[in-house]
């Protein structure tokens, strides 16, 4: 093992290219530290009685609420979000630990009927819980796993994304606030390949949840066999919008630059790809333009903003490596000019199906629309892909959507609307977008473990 310093990192707005704060990032020993003090944790926490659980869950929830300005305001200077956006992201950390916070109480066994006595089952807690969030959707996607591991009684160690640390900072101070027990819950800041490798090395991490590239993923998923670690992926996504030619044109028109460009387009579940049947293709163009420039960019602090930055120069960057100056431009909107990182929403047609822009995910705010001929296509376009994590179908007959719904190979999809995320229903991907479920009533099996205990009635005892 190679052993690294802690250091101070520079945190910058990403929309005016300011420092915000400096945070020390750990070290080796630092991160290791803090996974001793999670293990030594885990017999005291496992061992609170469910309802006490329940209520330590619920204080975390009234302390997230009550700071959920100071939350949505920080997010801003963080990660470059429309003041909008962090307060809804804000409120969702508190309805997922409120969700959650029922859990205790409902981690039910069963009872199986078997010969010579009674067989039931129990959810066991894992142990400590390794939680890497992104620097996309730093607040919410904590949640989705901070919630439910403590919830099933584990300990959990949060490593935020190096980008963006201010938010899951707060959520640690909230939590001890809350009265959450020392060691239970704690956020490290630091970089992948010094926190996030010792969560992977340390055998006291009994569990990995982890939200982002998945180049990544697939690398924390082979260091994690070595042990035969738990994992749970939540990864790329390159998702299709298709759209019926029977289907409300204007709705689908209009609601398609959000479906793209929410959080500019650095959105793993962004419909990136829009998919129009052939007959109805220039109408739906026409309607999209205006949707389009009509995308408000700008002042973060503005409530009627719609988007706002990319998070850094260097994504910047790889966004505009999607658009180069010879690219099927069709129509752009507009984005700030100056200081930040900003980049005008932007829709690519015609494009060929076997185009970077159209195959690869570009995590910013770019669009590609091709034609489809009829249903089958429709399909077959849309899961010729790496991945599988959401979409959308617009189409006025039930049948068709139904149809299509069960084709498509993802693991979110929503008919005449472009819905991905509930904090009550599962959430996951197909192929290369993940492993396993999160949020919904499925998360806590993700971490937990089955186990099976046989009681005989018989006489007979040998």
């Amino acid at each position: 093992m190679t052993s690294a310093q802690p250091y101070p990192h520079s945190v910058v707005n990403p929309a005016t290219e300011e420092v915000v704060a400096k945070v020390e990032y750990a070290g080796t020993a630092e991160a290791d530290a803090a996974i001793e003090r999670a293990a030594r944790a885990y017999d005291g926490w496992r061992a609170v009685a469910p309802a006490d659980r329940a209520r330590l869950l619920r204080a975390f929830a009234a302390a997230v609420d009550a700071d959920r300005e100071n939350l949505a305001a920080t997010e801003v200077a963080n990660a470059g979000h429309t003041i909008s956006n962090a307060r809804w992201e804000a409120g969702n950390v508190r309805d997922v630990l409120e969700y959650y916070s029922a859990a205790p109480e409902r981690n039910f066994g069963r009872q199986i009927p078997v010969a010579g006595g009674i067989d039931v089952t129990f959810k066991e807690p894992l142990g400590v819980v390794g939680v890497i969030v992104p620097w996309n959707f730093p607040m919410p996607i904590a949640g989705w796993s901070l919630a439910p591991a403590l919830a099933a009684g584990n300990t959990v160690v949060l490593k935020p994304a190096e980008l963006t640390p201010l938010t899951a900072i707060r959520l640690g101070e909230l939590a001890a606030q809350a009265g959450i027990p020392d060691g239970v819950f704690q956020v490290i800041p630091g970089r992948g390949a010094v926190v996030g490798r010792r969560f992977i090395e340390h055998p006291a991490v009994r569990k990995i949840a982890f939200t982002g590239a998945t180049v990544v993923g697939q690398q924390i998923m082979a260091g994690c066999a070595a042990q035969v670690k738990r994992v749970t992926l939540e990864l790329g996504g390159k998702s299709a919008n298709i759209v019926f030619a029977d289907c409300d044109l204007a709705a689908a028109a209009a609601s398609a630059p959000y479906a793209a460009f929410d959080n500019a387009g650095q959105d793993c579940c962004a419909r990136s790809r829009i998919l129009v049947e052939q007959s109805a293709f220039d109408e739906f163009m026409a309607l999209l333009e205006p949707a389009v420039r009509g995308v408000r960019v700008g002042d973060l602090l503005d409530e009627s903003a719609e988007m706002g930055p990319l998070i850094s120069a260097e994504q910047r960057a790889s966004v505009a490596r999607y658009v180069p100056d010879d690219a099927p431009v069709a129509f752009r909107g507009t984005a700030p000019s100056g200081s930040g990182f900003w980049f005008p929403p932007t829709v690519l047609a015609p494009v060929g199906r076997d185009s970077a822009a159209f195959r690869e995910e570009i995590f910013g705010p770019v669009l590609t629309v091709v034609p489809f001929r009829d249903e089958d296509e429709a399909v077959r376009i849309a899961n010729d892909t790496e991945y599988g994590l959401s979409g959308s179908i617009w189409t006025r007959d039930l049948g068709r959507g139904l149809r299509v719904a069960r084709g498509v190979q993802a693991g979110n999809l929503s008919v005449n609307s472009h819905s991905s995320v509930r904090y009550s229903t599962p959430f996951g991907g197909f192929k290369q977008s993940g492993l396993g479920r999160e949020l919904g009533p499925d998360a806590l099996d993700a971490f937990t473990e089955t186990k099976n205990v046989f009681i005989s009635t018989s006489g007979n005892n040998s």
